[in-house]
């Protein structure tokens, strides 16, 4: 089978989205023998992006005339579906909540994943113009769909109350985590890595972009009941938001205490994850939750926040705190720091828990989606 995919993320970003793209292509690629279709308005180089085309059955297209060359956004939300077609493309899938606006009329059945509608939830997060191209996109495109996939149970609810969409529609499929997470970490590579990026004390791990809905600001408050040794590690890009957690560290004296890393490689944070006491993602708000899943499988624990799907990618196990209340974060910092026994069985217990996250769950679970949208759109049509 022919499988073609909205290929823009997979090849322009390195984190998030760019990050399930790729794990997708590389997952399907790899569990069968269909010819996969890269559909990207322009091809870049990213290094992270080169194994996929290393694979046989992996191929990148490019626009193929000159409007769609000279205008790649109207290219990728509507003269799409002409190269589709073209190409004998026989499943489209939107791999970053949006598909072609034509894609219902184009005759090739189509699947899009939506992550999440934060902007929602937190509009004030979000430019207004933003917030209804956003609300736009995704309704249309999970109406237009022949199946929709949805990254987690919270997710999928969000998609049945915002869009109406029928929930026979959805998929629940759990992703996993980059394969690298899998792999035992060197020890005289995370030595490195700790040179490189100057983490010489016990330190608390926080992965993800610094901003006002992740949340990091509760775990500064809590290094402060924390023993003097201990420091946090913020690791993603810093946004205005950063600055407030600038003024906290300035008003209680915690500047040698709290790390900032910008622009981590990717292929550093195993390490990263693996020295640190425990993980910290006290987000108010997720549509999974990765940072989550990644750390549960180096074997360091995680305290996350409630109110979104974070539990689904803790699992039941996991220390759960509001995302304000610093004295619960603190207690189970405490904990996890000084009782090995808590330490080891929150380690055992989330590795079972992301035991459905596997690779092969994943696959499973992405080609039973495509089965379903090739049956019902041949029964429909």
């Amino acid at each position: 089978m022919k499988i073609g995919y909205d290929a823009k993320r997979a090849v322009n970003n390195n984190t998030g989205l760019g990050n399930y793209s790729r794990l997708v292509i590389d997952t399907v690629a790899a569990s069968g023998d269909d010819s996969l279709m890269l559909y990207a308005p322009r091809l870049r180089n990213n290094r992270r992006l080169m194994p996929l085309l290393e694979r046989e059955n992996v191929t990148v297209c490019l626009p193929d005339t000159g409007f769609g060359r000279r205008f790649p956004s109207l290219w990728r939300s509507r003269g799409i579906t002409r190269q589709l077609q073209r190409d004998g493309i026989e499943l489209f899938h939107g791999l970053s909540n949006e598909l072609p606006l034509d894609i219902a009329s184009s005759g090739i059945p189509s699947v899009v994943t939506i992550h999440d509608v934060i902007f929602r939830h937190y509009p004030e997060c979000y430019k207004f113009i933003d917030r209804k191209i956003y609300d736009y996109k995704f309704r249309k495109a999970a109406r237009n769909a022949t199946r929709v996939i949805a990254i987690s149970e919270c997710t999928r609810r969000d998609i049945i109350d915002f869009y109406g969409i029928d929930p026979d529609k959805i998929d629940v499929v759990y992703q996993g985590c980059d394969p690298q997470f899998a792999m035992p970490v060197d020890h005289s590579r995370a030595d490195d890595v700790m040179k490189r990026y100057g983490i010489d004390r016990p330190y608390i791990i926080g992965v993800g972009t610094v901003e006002q809905r992740k949340n990091q600001l509760l775990t500064i408050k809590a290094l402060r009941a924390l023993p003097d040794d201990i420091i946090a590690v913020i690791v993603g890009r810093r946004t205005r938001y950063a600055a407030d957690i600038d003024r906290y560290i300035s008003r209680y004296g915690l500047g040698a205490r709290v790390k900032f890393i910008e622009n981590a490689d990717f292929v550093d944070f195993p390490a990263l994850y693996s020295r640190a006491l425990l993980s910290s993602y006290p987000s108010r708000f997720e549509g999974f939750g990765i940072p989550v899943i990644e750390s549960l499988s180096v074997g360091t624990p995680v305290i996350i926040a409630s109110g979104s799907c974070l539990e689904e990618a803790a699992g039941p196990e996991a220390p759960v705190v509001g995302p304000d209340d610093v004295d619960a974060f603190v207690g189970h910092a405490l904990e996890i720091i000084d009782n090995h026994d808590c330490r080891c069985r929150l380690v055992e217990a989330g590795r079972k828990h992301i035991a459905r996250f596997s690779r092969q769950n994943f696959a499973d679970g992405l080609r039973e989606s495509y089965r379903l949208a090739l049956a019902s759109y041949a029964a429909e049509h």
